[in-house]
């Protein structure tokens, strides 16, 4: 018995090994902001989670670049899902079917798949939370 008590041991350790292999963290004090992302009135941190998932998913926060306002061009996401959470300030979107609706903090929204939408206007100090499925979604103008 003793034997497969190691061996079960041995086991469950290089499969807790693999798993803190694949730990990802992402702390705000250690991560920047790029200017380089789907909006260029955005700015982009990355969550790591793209890594992670192998190219599942991807996650980032997004915040208004300073002196940056949204073109309002008609656009859709080809992904299966996308989910935003506003963080802070407000943010405000026109879709096809539904209308205008503003986002404020403590906001969550799922656009469904390739649903036509625009951005209107945000707040300066706007911040969002956004998780998109798979990671390498494709936007294309409307």
């Amino acid at each position: 018995m003793k034997k497969a008590t190691q061996a079960t041991t041995a086991a469950t350790t290089a499969a807790a090994k693999k798993r803190a292999k694949a730990f990802t963290v992402s702390h705000a004090a250690d991560s920047k902001f790029v200017r380089r992302g789907l909006r260029a009135y955005f700015e982009y941190r990355d969550l790591g989670i793209e890594k992670a998932s192998k190219g599942k998913v991807v996650a980032h926060t997004l915040r208004a670049r300073p002196g940056k306002s949204p073109e309002g061009e008609w656009h859709r996401h080809d992904c299966n899902l996308q989910s935003v959470y506003v963080l802070k300030g407000w943010i405000r979107f026109e879709y096809e079917g539904v209308g205008v609706i503003t986002m404020k903090k403590g906001t969550c929204f799922q656009q469904p798949p390739n649903i036509r939408h625009r951005e209107i206007s945000h707040s300066k100090d706007v911040e969002m939370l956004e998780i998109v499925a798979p990671a390498n979604f494709k936007t294309l103008a409307t």
